[in-house]
Protein backbone atom coordinates (compact mmCIF):
# COMPACT_ATOMS: atom_id res chain seq x y z
CA UNK A 1 0.00 0.00 0.00
CA UNK A 2 2.75 2.63 0.70
CA UNK A 3 4.80 1.04 -2.29
CA UNK A 4 1.32 2.21 -4.21
CA UNK A 5 0.78 5.85 -2.52
CA UNK A 6 4.51 6.72 -3.15
CA UNK A 7 4.37 5.33 -6.98
CA UNK A 8 1.22 7.68 -7.16
CA UNK A 9 2.57 10.93 -5.84
CA UNK A 10 5.51 10.33 -7.79
CA UNK A 11 3.34 10.36 -10.96
CA UNK A 12 1.65 13.23 -9.90
CA UNK A 13 5.19 15.14 -9.28
CA UNK A 14 6.19 13.89 -12.98
CA UNK A 15 3.07 15.19 -14.56
CA UNK A 16 3.18 18.58 -12.64
CA UNK A 17 7.11 19.06 -13.77
CA UNK A 18 6.39 18.13 -17.23
CA UNK A 19 3.53 20.35 -17.50
CA UNK A 20 5.20 23.55 -16.24
CA UNK A 21 8.53 22.27 -18.44
CA UNK A 22 5.98 22.39 -21.22
CA UNK A 23 4.61 25.76 -20.50
CA UNK A 24 8.19 27.53 -20.21
CA UNK A 25 9.01 25.69 -23.34
CA UNK A 26 6.02 27.16 -25.18
CA UNK A 27 6.68 30.96 -23.49
CA UNK A 28 10.73 30.51 -24.78
CA UNK A 29 9.61 29.00 -28.22
CA UNK A 30 11.43 31.40 -30.86
CA UNK A 31 8.76 29.82 -33.55
CA UNK A 32 5.58 31.96 -31.65
CA UNK A 33 4.30 33.85 -34.55
CA UNK A 34 1.75 35.49 -32.06
CA UNK A 35 1.27 38.87 -32.09
CA UNK A 36 0.41 42.06 -29.36
CA UNK A 37 0.19 45.48 -29.27
CA UNK A 38 2.36 48.52 -28.16
CA UNK A 39 1.79 52.49 -26.93
CA UNK A 40 4.06 55.06 -27.51
CA UNK A 41 3.51 58.15 -25.63
CA UNK A 42 4.62 61.24 -26.81
CA UNK A 43 5.06 64.08 -23.85
CA UNK A 44 5.93 67.67 -24.97
CA UNK A 45 7.54 69.90 -22.68
CA UNK A 46 10.42 72.37 -21.98
CA UNK A 47 13.80 71.07 -20.19
CA UNK A 48 11.76 67.69 -19.83
CA UNK A 49 9.50 69.32 -17.39
CA UNK A 50 6.76 67.85 -19.55
CA UNK A 51 3.28 68.95 -20.11
CA UNK A 52 3.41 72.03 -22.45
CA UNK A 53 0.08 74.01 -22.22
CA UNK A 54 -0.50 76.52 -25.15
CA UNK A 55 -0.57 80.04 -25.17
CA UNK A 56 0.42 79.75 -22.04
CA UNK A 57 3.95 78.17 -20.74
CA UNK A 58 6.71 80.45 -21.71
CA UNK A 59 10.41 79.22 -22.33
CA UNK A 60 13.47 81.68 -22.31
CA UNK A 61 16.27 80.98 -24.76
CA UNK A 62 20.15 80.61 -24.48
CA UNK A 63 19.94 83.36 -26.14
CA UNK A 64 17.84 85.03 -23.60
CA UNK A 65 14.81 85.23 -25.78
CA UNK A 66 11.05 84.46 -24.26
CA UNK A 67 8.95 82.53 -26.43
CA UNK A 68 6.07 80.16 -25.80
CA UNK A 69 3.51 78.22 -28.40
CA UNK A 70 0.06 78.26 -29.58
CA UNK A 71 0.64 75.76 -32.02
CA UNK A 72 2.62 72.77 -31.55
CA UNK A 73 2.61 69.79 -33.93
CA UNK A 74 4.79 67.03 -35.84
CA UNK A 75 4.41 64.02 -38.35
CA UNK A 76 5.96 60.45 -36.68
CA UNK A 77 6.33 57.94 -39.19
CA UNK A 78 8.56 54.74 -40.24
CA UNK A 79 8.43 53.22 -36.56
CA UNK A 80 10.49 50.33 -36.22
CA UNK A 81 11.47 48.45 -32.96
CA UNK A 82 14.82 47.11 -32.74
CA UNK A 83 14.71 43.46 -30.57
CA UNK A 84 17.79 42.47 -28.38
CA UNK A 85 19.58 40.95 -31.18
CA UNK A 86 19.85 44.32 -33.55
CA UNK A 87 16.23 42.83 -35.73
CA UNK A 88 13.64 45.13 -36.91
CA UNK A 89 10.43 45.26 -37.54
CA UNK A 90 9.36 48.26 -39.23
CA UNK A 91 5.62 49.12 -38.64
CA UNK A 92 4.35 49.96 -42.06
CA UNK A 93 7.34 51.18 -43.40
CA UNK A 94 6.97 54.42 -45.80
CA UNK A 95 3.34 53.84 -45.44
CA UNK A 96 1.37 56.85 -43.94
CA UNK A 97 -1.69 56.05 -44.61
CA UNK A 98 -1.13 53.39 -41.37
CA UNK A 99 2.46 54.26 -40.44
CA UNK A 100 2.07 57.91 -40.02
CA UNK A 101 0.90 60.12 -36.71
CA UNK A 102 0.37 63.53 -36.03
CA UNK A 103 1.51 65.12 -32.62
CA UNK A 104 -0.98 67.83 -31.68
CA UNK A 105 -0.25 69.26 -28.37
CA UNK A 106 -3.98 70.54 -29.03
CA UNK A 107 -4.95 66.73 -28.15
CA UNK A 108 -2.71 66.09 -25.51
CA UNK A 109 -4.65 64.33 -22.30
CA UNK A 110 -3.05 64.97 -19.29
CA UNK A 111 -0.13 66.36 -21.46
CA UNK A 112 0.44 62.75 -23.27
CA UNK A 113 -0.60 62.22 -26.87
CA UNK A 114 -0.75 58.61 -27.30
CA UNK A 115 -0.04 56.37 -30.52
CA UNK A 116 -1.07 52.84 -30.85
CA UNK A 117 0.49 49.98 -32.54
CA UNK A 118 -1.25 46.63 -33.42
CA UNK A 119 -0.12 43.34 -34.61
CA UNK A 120 3.51 43.86 -33.23
CA UNK A 121 5.66 40.08 -33.06
CA UNK A 122 5.98 39.09 -29.98
CA UNK A 123 9.60 39.95 -29.10
CA UNK A 124 11.88 41.70 -26.60
CA UNK A 125 12.78 45.02 -27.82
CA UNK A 126 15.62 47.62 -27.01
CA UNK A 127 15.49 49.91 -29.37
CA UNK A 128 12.78 52.33 -31.15
CA UNK A 129 13.47 54.31 -34.26
CA UNK A 130 11.44 56.67 -36.07
CA UNK A 131 11.09 59.69 -38.67
CA UNK A 132 10.15 62.84 -37.82
CA UNK A 133 8.32 64.08 -41.21
CA UNK A 134 7.55 62.05 -43.97
CA UNK A 135 10.10 60.17 -46.07
CA UNK A 136 10.93 61.13 -49.72
CA UNK A 137 10.14 57.40 -50.39
CA UNK A 138 6.46 57.36 -49.05
CA UNK A 139 5.91 60.99 -50.59
CA UNK A 140 7.19 59.99 -53.89
CA UNK A 141 4.74 57.07 -54.15
CA UNK A 142 1.97 59.54 -55.36
CA UNK A 143 -1.42 60.82 -53.89
CA UNK A 144 -3.46 58.02 -54.19
CA UNK A 145 -0.76 56.01 -52.07
CA UNK A 146 -1.93 58.08 -49.12
CA UNK A 147 -4.82 59.35 -49.46
CA UNK A 148 -6.19 58.68 -45.54
CA UNK A 149 -3.16 60.46 -44.08
CA UNK A 150 -3.15 63.12 -46.97
CA UNK A 151 -6.58 63.78 -45.85
CA UNK A 152 -5.77 63.95 -42.37
CA UNK A 153 -3.06 66.02 -42.85
CA UNK A 154 -5.20 68.49 -44.51
CA UNK A 155 -7.67 68.77 -41.74
CA UNK A 156 -4.70 69.32 -38.83
CA UNK A 157 -3.21 71.95 -41.34
CA UNK A 158 0.26 69.85 -41.66
CA UNK A 159 0.09 70.08 -45.59
CA UNK A 160 0.41 72.56 -48.52
CA UNK A 161 -0.15 71.75 -51.95
CA UNK A 162 0.48 68.10 -53.17
CA UNK A 163 3.36 70.16 -55.20
CA UNK A 164 4.56 71.27 -52.34
CA UNK A 165 3.75 68.18 -49.72
CA UNK A 166 3.88 67.80 -46.22
CA UNK A 167 4.35 69.90 -42.59
CA UNK A 168 6.24 68.10 -40.51
CA UNK A 169 7.13 70.75 -37.67
CA UNK A 170 4.37 72.91 -37.25
CA UNK A 171 5.75 75.78 -34.62
CA UNK A 172 3.38 79.13 -33.90
CA UNK A 173 3.28 81.33 -31.07
CA UNK A 174 5.10 84.68 -29.73
CA UNK A 175 8.40 85.64 -29.03
CA UNK A 176 10.53 88.85 -27.26
CA UNK A 177 13.17 90.01 -25.27
CA UNK A 178 11.49 91.49 -22.11
CA UNK A 179 7.72 89.34 -22.80
CA UNK A 180 6.49 87.12 -25.53
CA UNK A 181 4.49 89.94 -27.39
CA UNK A 182 5.74 89.27 -31.29
CA UNK A 183 4.16 86.55 -33.34
CA UNK A 184 6.22 83.53 -35.28
CA UNK A 185 5.36 80.81 -37.36
CA UNK A 186 8.10 78.15 -38.33
CA UNK A 187 6.86 75.35 -40.91
CA UNK A 188 9.29 73.25 -41.70
CA UNK A 189 9.18 70.73 -44.30
CA UNK A 190 9.46 69.41 -47.57
CA UNK A 191 9.51 71.27 -50.94
CA UNK A 192 8.26 68.80 -52.76
CA UNK A 193 10.50 66.58 -54.99
CA UNK A 194 13.85 67.46 -53.14
CA UNK A 195 16.17 66.03 -56.32
CA UNK A 196 13.98 67.89 -58.67
CA UNK A 197 13.56 70.89 -57.08
CA UNK A 198 17.94 70.92 -55.59
CA UNK A 199 15.76 71.79 -52.06
CA UNK A 200 17.48 70.23 -48.64
CA UNK A 201 15.27 66.78 -47.45
CA UNK A 202 14.40 67.89 -43.68
CA UNK A 203 12.91 64.37 -43.12
CA UNK A 204 15.48 62.72 -39.91
CA UNK A 205 15.53 59.48 -38.26
CA UNK A 206 15.81 59.37 -34.42
CA UNK A 207 16.75 56.15 -32.51
CA UNK A 208 16.63 55.66 -29.08
CA UNK A 209 17.40 52.70 -26.73
CA UNK A 210 14.92 51.66 -24.23
CA UNK A 211 16.23 51.94 -20.62
CA UNK A 212 13.79 48.80 -20.17
CA UNK A 213 12.85 46.11 -22.44
CA UNK A 214 9.55 46.60 -24.21
CA UNK A 215 8.30 42.70 -24.04
CA UNK A 216 5.64 42.22 -26.42
CA UNK A 217 3.33 39.22 -25.44
CA UNK A 218 -0.71 38.63 -26.88
CA UNK A 219 -1.10 39.40 -22.98
CA UNK A 220 1.55 42.44 -22.34
CA UNK A 221 1.04 45.29 -24.02
CA UNK A 222 4.41 47.76 -23.23
CA UNK A 223 3.88 51.27 -23.25
CA UNK A 224 6.88 53.57 -24.17
CA UNK A 225 7.30 57.22 -22.84
CA UNK A 226 8.83 59.69 -24.84
CA UNK A 227 9.69 63.06 -23.55
CA UNK A 228 10.39 66.05 -26.35
CA UNK A 229 12.25 68.53 -25.26
CA UNK A 230 10.93 71.77 -27.43
CA UNK A 231 13.48 73.56 -26.05
CA UNK A 232 16.04 72.47 -28.57
CA UNK A 233 14.28 74.74 -30.89
CA UNK A 234 16.06 77.63 -29.98
CA UNK A 235 18.68 76.66 -27.67
CA UNK A 236 19.60 72.89 -29.50
CA UNK A 237 22.60 72.43 -30.55
CA UNK A 238 22.83 76.02 -32.50
CA UNK A 239 21.55 78.52 -30.64
CA UNK A 240 18.70 80.51 -32.66
CA UNK A 241 17.16 83.83 -32.25
CA UNK A 242 13.96 84.86 -33.56
CA UNK A 243 13.95 87.79 -36.09
CA UNK A 244 11.70 89.92 -38.35
CA UNK A 245 13.76 87.77 -40.55
CA UNK A 246 12.58 84.39 -39.89
CA UNK A 247 9.77 84.94 -37.91
CA UNK A 248 7.76 83.57 -40.29
CA UNK A 249 8.91 80.90 -42.31
CA UNK A 250 7.77 77.64 -44.21
CA UNK A 251 9.54 75.27 -46.38
CA UNK A 252 12.94 74.50 -46.20
CA UNK A 253 14.96 77.46 -45.81
CA UNK A 254 18.72 77.61 -44.05
CA UNK A 255 16.84 78.59 -40.61
CA UNK A 256 14.31 76.60 -40.93
CA UNK A 257 16.81 73.65 -41.60
CA UNK A 258 18.93 74.54 -38.69
CA UNK A 259 15.61 74.12 -36.60
CA UNK A 260 14.78 70.71 -37.93
CA UNK A 261 18.57 69.63 -36.74
CA UNK A 262 17.97 71.04 -33.25
CA UNK A 263 14.75 69.03 -32.91
CA UNK A 264 16.07 66.03 -34.34
CA UNK A 265 17.84 66.07 -30.75
CA UNK A 266 14.83 66.44 -28.76
CA UNK A 267 13.69 63.29 -27.96
CA UNK A 268 14.51 60.87 -25.15
CA UNK A 269 12.57 57.70 -23.38
CA UNK A 270 11.83 58.47 -20.25
CA UNK A 271 10.48 55.06 -19.41
CA UNK A 272 8.72 51.56 -20.49
CA UNK A 273 6.19 50.37 -18.80
CA UNK A 274 5.53 46.35 -19.13
CA UNK A 275 1.65 46.28 -18.06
Amino acid sequence: MKIYKFLSLLCIAFSVFTLISCQNSDDDDPQDTSTGNLQIKFENGFNNLGNIVLNQTVQTSAAGQKHNFSALKYVISNITLIDEGGNEFKYNENNPDKGAFIIDQADAVAGVVYIDLNNIPKNNYKKVKFGLGISQKAYLLGQDGQAEFWTKAKQKGMSWSWAAGYIFVKLEGKYGSGTADTEFMNHTGNMGNVTANTTPDLYREITLNLPTTARVTSQIKPSIHILADLNQFLSGSKTLSLTTENNMMMGSSQHLVDVTNNLTAMFKVDHVHND
